[in-house]
């Protein structure tokens, strides 16, 4: 490559290396070592992964954030298709308004979004539980562990629909109008023409929002942290693999063992991002 190719990849190495891939290698390091009183820091090789392997509390988060992802990504895909379905049938001054709403929650920083609802599901003086007294009945409270499941799911999709939907909408922009047009001749209705000719036309842009969805569900942690404070004991320091790394890490000074959950958590989203992505291989056209 010559010194002129270089000048422009420089600059992107040099961040990339020393904000991405030194970390990384500098976290692994952490996780193959241990901490202990009497000897210092000992090299302990893989023995905190075969801890965190056999830890109770990290392999229950795992297990809800795959539970967690299995009910929530369908929705969210089935909100957003949906959406950007209705938005590209439309061709007025609406759809743009539309799109742009629909977007927005994406835009709100994440922390602020979970604030937000935090308050909408406040049992005291939340709008919800008024409007559950206007009418004479107990409007449940979204963060208590029977509906916190629920809570969490309506928070998600609110905050990434919007995102997935222009993703979407994208997709379906760049489908020849004249498939459109064929399928009408041959008397295909609207809804006809949405199942049969615009879904499998952005199959292959599904399955890459399903990939970030499932990337994304499996490192959940912002929002269950800035609400753990409020739901009255339903979310603990190890609900998700994510938080109970951070509580590993900030709050028992157990960095090493901090940084094994995190690789192991990195190994669990890559396998089920891999199997995703063979599993659906074939359907999206990713073999080809």
């Amino acid at each position: 490559m010559s010194l002129v190719g270089w000048s422009f990849v420089g600059p992107f190495a040099v961040v990339f290396v020393a904000f991405l891939a030194a970390p990384l290698v500098y976290a692994f390091w952490l996780s193959l070592n241990t901490r202990t009183l009497t000897r210092g820091v000992v090299f302990t090789g893989f023995d905190n992964y075969a801890r965190a392997f056999t830890d109770p509390a990290f392999l229950d988060g795992v297990l809800w954030v795959f539970g967690f992802s299995a009910v929530l990504i369908p929705v969210q895909m089935l909100v957003s298709l949906a959406a950007a379905l209705v938005i590209d049938a439309l061709a007025t001054r609406i759809a743009g308004f539309s799109r742009l709403m629909i977007f927005i929650p994406y835009a709100i920083p994440v922390v602020i979004g979970a604030l937000m609802w935090g308050f909408l599901y406040s049992p005291r003086f939340g709008p919800i539980a008024e409007i559950g007294a206007m009418f004479g009945v107990d409007a449940p409270y979204l963060l208590d562990s029977e509906w916190l499941f629920f809570g969490l799911m309506n928070i998600v999709t609110w905050q990434w629909a919007g995102y997935y939907m222009i993703i979407i909408y994208a997709a379906l922009q760049g489908i020849d109008p004249s498939l459109y047009e064929a399928a009408k001749l041959d008397g295909a209705n609207g809804w006809q023409i949405a199942l049969r000719v615009k879904v499998p036309m952005i199959s292959s842009a599904m399955v890459l929002i399903l990939v970030f969805a499932l990337i994304g569900t499996l490192q959940f942690f912002t929002e269950p942290q800035v609400l753990r404070s409020i739901a009255q004991g339903s979310i603990n320091a190890s609900f998700t693999p994510n938080m109970y790394a951070f509580s590993l890490a900030f709050s028992y000074d157990q960095i090493n063992y901090a940084s094994a959950i995190s690789f192991a958590l990195g190994l669990f989203v890559v396998v089920g991002s891999y199997l995703f992505m063979f599993f659906n291989r074939k359907r999206s056209g990713l073999d080809s």
